[in-house]
């Protein structure tokens, strides 16, 4: 797994959605906060579909780590909450297969607002 190819490929990917991403707040009216939830649910749609499966085994973190992954694993997580436990497994198999990214966010965003204070913009 530590091909330099793979490290390529997750470079290449990363760059690509970020690059799609900055294209879209530069070119068009979209806040970055529907932005945020256009990658988050192309994520969910892609990866319940079944293609984003091949860009993850492709390109590792680089289509794991940016806000599509976290749709992608969201979607996984409610397939095999469906199948594990029928329709209450669709509500809880999401929040499962994310928790360790939403503790993540929460904690390091805590601690960063704890160890520094914001300034007013001017």
């Amino acid at each position: 797994m530590s091909d330099p190819k793979t490290y390529l490929a997750a470079f290449l990917c990363g760059g690509v959605l970020c690059l799609i991403g900055q294209i879209l707040i530069d070119k068009t009216k979209l806040t970055p906060a529907r932005i945020l939830v256009l990658y988050v649910v192309a994520g969910v749609v892609l990866g319940a579909v079944g293609l984003y499966r091949p860009l993850v085994d492709l390109c590792g973190a680089g289509a794991t780590v940016p806000l599509t992954g976290f749709g992608y694993n969201l979607a996984r997580g409610v397939q095999a909450g469906v199948a594990e436990s029928g329709f209450l497994g669709a509500l809880m198999g999401g929040i499962t297969s994310t928790a360790g990214g939403i503790t993540a966010a929460v904690f390091f965003g805590s601690l960063v607002a704890f160890l520094f204070q914001s300034k007013p913009k001017p």
